[in-house]
């Protein structure tokens, strides 16, 4: 594959200056603050509103937070190279609860621990369910990730 993203569908185009409601997560196996920290901010940075869960977060509190919170954008991070495993496990749980099977939520960061070889989960990942995975081996995920987030709709005004 000649990219680290693959994407499950082609999204609508968005509105320039819209404003997503994004949550952010890592998932039970990481530990990593730092890479949640850093999606925080730049989400923020971009205008859009962020929770963010932290790190070693239960599959169970990723769906409930979900739920509660109605994000235009889930975002799965890890930095363990777990992704791969978990990351089939946590979008199972989440495209099975009841109102969150077309909301956009995308994984990215250490999709396994083969470095490059990892770009072969991307395309499992969002099989799936996930709408984009972003690998980190070549450090263009972040460009494609501000790529996607531009081609996001936003929640209507309130």
């Amino acid at each position: 594959m000649d990219t680290d993203v693959v994407h499950r569908q082609e999204l609508p185009p968005a509105t320039a200056g819209q404003r997503l409601r994004v949550v952010v997560t890592s998932m039970a196996s990481d530990s990593h603050m730092w890479n949640l920290v850093f999606l925080e901010l730049l989400l923020e940075e971009l205008g859009h509103e962020v929770s963010n869960l932290g790190p070693c977060v239960p599959d169970e509190e990723i769906v409930s937070a979900c739920l509660r919170l109605r994000p235009d954008l889930l975002v799965v991070s890890s930095v363990n190279g777990h992704a791969y495993n978990d990351g089939q496990r946590v979008i199972a749980a989440l495209r099975a609860a009841p109102g969150l099977a077309r909301t956009p939520m995308v994984i990215g960061g250490k999709l396994g621990v083969s470095g490059s070889g990892n770009r072969r989960h991307a395309a499992d990942l969002v099989a799936a369910g996930f709408d984009a995975a972003f690998d980190d081996a070549d450090g263009e995920g972040i460009a494609l990730f501000r790529s996607l987030l531009a081609a996001l709709p936003a929640r209507a005004a309130a």
